[in-house]
């Protein structure tokens, strides 16, 4: 004899199944394909990011968290910015292949489009933003940006004004810029 769900049934007795009806399945949701979808578009990205062996730029997912990475844009040579490194953070929604990633400073930066929380003021991070951008194009987009502001609309009106006097402006991002931490040694 055999026990199954709390049942006695002889040996000799076939045992089936319950019919489950396919109407009981869950359908899958397109949120959940979207979400598979910028899954493997992000694991896509980061191989590709790794591989391409740009200066200056680098991001890595947070943790376990693949739509959470942490980035760094180094400053270009020859502009105000040589020598400075920032550190981003950058979340991308569920459907980040039709709405772009919030990407913010965490690092202070003294920039006409940059404000003093971290937001930036970048065209393709908004409404010119097109699923034919991936991290990489964003990372260079927004390191080209710190040596060539857009002036014309600018989140630090300060930086905007002084952008022009590039000697007075290059003493004060050295002012005010504070690297990010790094582990000291003990």
């Amino acid at each position: 004899m055999t026990t199954i769900n709390g049942n006695h049934q002889n040996n000799n007795t076939p045992v089936t199944a319950p019919a489950i009806s396919a109407s009981k399945q869950p359908l899958p949701t397109a949120k959940s394909i979207d979400t598979q979808s910028v899954l493997k578009r992000l694991q896509s990205e980061l191989m590709a990011l790794m591989m391409s062996g740009d200066s200056g730029i680098s991001a890595f997912p947070e943790e376990d968290n693949i739509f959470c990475w942490k980035g760094t844009v180094s400053g270009s040579k020859d502009t105000v910015f040589e020598g400075t490194e920032y550190k981003l953070s950058l979340s991308f929604p569920n459907d980040f292949l039709f709405k772009p990633p919030r990407v913010k400073f965490e690092t202070g930066c003294f920039h006409p489009n940059v404000d003093v929380h971290g937001n930036i003021c970048l065209d393709i991070l908004q409404d010119k933003w097109s699923s034919a951008y991936d991290v990489r194009t964003i990372l260079l987009s927004i390191q080209s940006l710190l040596g060539e502001p857009n002036t014309s609309s600018p989140l630090n009106t300060q930086a905007a004004s002084l952008w022009g006097n590039q000697e007075e402006y290059r003493k004060m991002v050295e002012k005010l810029y504070k690297p990010f931490c790094v582990a000291l040694e003990m």
